[in-house]
């Protein structure tokens, strides 16, 4: 008896796993029915192309200029640490303003940013320092850009298929990581690494002249009420007083210690381990990326958030068992293939914590809550970086991603121990927003 209570448990645990869903092939692009997301979604096709171009190019630029591993991790530090610093006032921000004029001015200003990197780059005077002074510069414009862009979901969508949106936003990012690595390092290898970033600069009109055309009705925004401390400390006292909001906040910080960095590290072991360039390079992004975008694709598939704090757990788990491997391997073929499971888990990860926290929150809230979100993303990959960076430099690559790979699986096991908790924590939640019903919730609490 006990042997068939296990496999009953079993197969209910499994079955979370799967796309609860019964048009799960159908239901994948439902987010495009909306003319909003139609438009954002097209304009970011274009802008993310280039703007995967320009992350190959300058990492394989740095490299090329320095030979430093320290220094590769020391430019994703400045071009993301702004995060964790002023991510919570760009949160009062996200909430006072309209998104959508906020996220034309964001782009606007990393088109300049990488016009001006392409000229430096083409004319010949790119000098460290000033990769060093852009990279901070667009640090602090993705510090006010990534919360509003996660915020800006809810004026695209409903609030029922606002997971399928994300998930979709993810896969367009994933499927241009497809594009953008392969023709950056072909171009590199041909013309250098400025065309690059003139091609994003010029990518960027794209998204602009999709947010000019997105109509979103009229909100709260644009009006200030009350002063900035205050209204920070209510997003800070919301987010931390939340438990299934702050074990996600806290989840995702430690994740991106030591899950996060693993691209920024990929240039250096192509070259000294692999001796590969930047095709290879290219080729090791491809794989990792093919990945990510059959995860957003499952998880688009998913007609419901409940069950994707398990999803969260299994994915966790699989990406530390990914990084384990991937430190005892020494074949490029090999490896190649690690990093697709490293992609896909790592999406399953980021793109679920997103789609929870989004579901779990208050509108009023959202800007402020999902720039805590981009602090223990953005803001923590940083120091991950310059960390692993720094014991690389002492202990070599391999055994950074080993210890890595051990320190995710434990985050993992530590997740399922307090799953229950989070989850019983989140059901109230959800029967308010109607996400379950008072009825089911009553007879599941009984059954329990």
């Amino acid at each position: 008896m006990h042997y068939i209570s296990y496999l009953h448990r079993a197969k209910e645990w499994l079955f979370e796993l799967v796309p609860n869903n019964k048009s799960a092939i159908t239901s994948i692009f439902v987010s495009l029915r909306y003319r909003n997301y139609r438009l954002y979604f097209t304009g970011q096709i274009v802008s993310l192309i280039g703007t995967s171009m320009q992350q190959i190019a300058l990492s394989w630029l740095v490299y090329r200029l320095t030979g430093s591993i320290i220094l590769l991790g020391t430019i994703a530090f400045l071009t993301q640490i702004p995060s964790l610093f002023v991510s919570p006032l760009m949160g009062v921000i996200n909430d006072r303003f309209d998104r959508r004029k906020l996220l034309m001015f964001t782009q606007i200003l990393s088109m300049v940013q990488a016009f001006i990197i392409s000229a430096l780059v083409l004319t010949g005077v790119i000098q460290v320092g000033h990769i060093l002074i852009l990279s901070l510069t667009l640090g602090f414009i993705n510090s006010l850009d990534a919360p509003v862009r996660q915020a800006f979901y809810t004026k695209l969508v409903p609030q029922k298929v606002l997971g399928n949106a994300i998930a979709l936003n993810s896969a367009t990012f994933n499927c241009t990581k497809l594009i953008g690595p392969t023709i950056g390092g072909i171009l590199i290898a041909m013309v250098g690494e400025g065309i690059c970033f003139l091609i994003n600069g010029i990518s960027f009109i794209g998204v602009i002249w999709a947010l000019n055309k997105i109509q979103t009705a009229k909100s709260l925004q644009e009006r200030v009420q009350g002063k900035v401390w205050s209204e920070l400390k209510e997003g800070f006292k919301y987010s931390t007083g939340t438990l299934p909001i702050r074990s996600i906040l806290i989840f995702t910080a430690v994740l991106s210690l030591t899950a996060m960095p693993f691209p920024m590290m990929l240039p250096a072991f192509v070259k000294t381990d692999l001796q590969g360039g930047s095709e290879l390079y290219g080729y090791f992004i491809a794989s990792t990326a093919i990945g990510s975008l059959i995860a957003t694709l499952y998880l688009a598939a998913r007609k419901s958030v409940l069950g994707l704090a398990k999803v969260v757990m299994f994915a966790c788990g699989m990406q530390g068992i990914a990084l384990i491997t991937f430190a005892l391997t020494h074949t490029e073929w090999l490896s190649m293939v690690v990093c697709f499971f490293i992609g896909f888990s790592s999406i399953s990860c980021l793109a679920s914590c997103n789609t929870l926290i989004q579901s779990l929150t208050d509108e009023d809230k959202r800007g402020r809550v999902m720039s805590y979100y981009t602090m223990s993303f953005l803001g923590f990959t940083p120091i991950g970086c310059l960390l692993q960076g720094y014991l690389a430099d002492k202990i070599g690559l391999h055994a950074v991603f080993l210890l890595c790979g051990c320190l995710v699986v434990l985050t993992s096991i530590v997740f399922a121990y307090y799953r229950p908790a989070i989850r019983k924590a989140s059901r109230p939640i959800y029967v308010q927003k109607g996400i379950i019903t008072e009825i089911a919730y009553g007879l599941q609490s009984s059954k329990n």
